[in-house]
């Protein structure tokens, strides 16, 4: 058993000031017992539209907000997981990545948003690229495995599939999910149906408002939604148990009776 947290804030263009309050939560949810903590989508800076401001925001993987986050993973000893603003050489566009960094302040997984928000009004491509396909990364914790996904890539199930074939237990998913009309019905809705189809658990960090509809949760393989944070900053911790998964998929074997895999168009 795994004690996992979702953080909760609306990040804005102050960096520090990002990762002092993803210290704060993170250190409260740590104090709570959680060994995983998952912070949203584009933790690093956000403004409100995508636009050339999160470009001249970026930073390489070894820049000062990473090491930032790797030393709140450290001083915590937890697995901390948050959204960055990943400068790419020689690109005017940036990657929308997520990083997981271990107790040791080492990066144990990566994920590049695949799936850009051009959608609803929005067009990421104009400043992200979208990150290449290739074997999802995971990371174990006591015996867990812990996958990862962005956001938008919510909308398209043969992602979380992947990560779960490739051993995947727990999907961790920030986003910075645009509130709007029956926005937030799909938020919920989509995490339910990827935890109940795929017989995982799926740990949701959103950005709270005006930037992202909050809500941010931690659902189980049946689709029953233990902690949610509703519109509220801060935290929410959960179990996530082995025997749960098992128990769930012997009810629903959906993974092994499945007759179809996903492969790339």
């Amino acid at each position: 058993m795994v004690d996992v947290a979702v953080i909760q804030f609306a990040p804005g263009q102050d960096k520090q000031e990002n990762l002092r309050t993803v210290r704060t939560l993170a250190a409260e949810a740590a104090g709570r017992g959680a060994k995983v903590v998952v912070a949203p989508e584009y933790a690093m800076f956000t403004a409100p539209r995508t636009d050339e401001r999160i470009v001249e925001s970026a930073e390489a993987l070894d820049g000062e907000f990473v090491g930032g986050l790797a030393a709140t993973a450290k001083e915590l000893d937890v697995h901390l997981v948050a959204g960055v603003n990943e400068a790419l050489p020689g690109d005017d566009r940036i990657s929308n990545t997520l990083v997981a960094l271990g107790p040791g302040g080492d990066i144990v997984a990566t994920y590049r948003k695949l799936h850009l928000y051009d959608a609803f009004g929005y067009k990421e491509s104009d400043v992200i690229r979208a990150g290449e396909i290739g074997a999802p990364e995971t990371f174990a914790v006591d015996g867990l495995t812990f996958g990862m996904q962005t956001c938008y890539d919510l909308r398209f199930p043969e992602v979380t599939r992947r990560i779960v074939d490739a051993g995947a237990d727990v999907l961790l998913l920030p986003a910075q999910w645009v509130p709007g009309p029956l926005k937030e019905d799909h938020w919920s809705t989509l995490i339910r149906a990827r935890a109940i189809e795929n017989t995982v658990y799926v740990a949701a960090a959103d950005q709270s408002a005006r930037t992202g509809a909050g809500n941010s949760m931690i659902v189980d393989p049946m689709g029953v939604t233990l902690v949610s944070l509703g519109e509220r900053v801060g935290t929410a911790v959960a179990t996530v148990d082995a025997e749960r998964i098992t128990e769930v998929r012997e009810k629903n074997p959906a993974l092994a009776l499945r007759r179809f895999t996903v492969s790339e168009i």
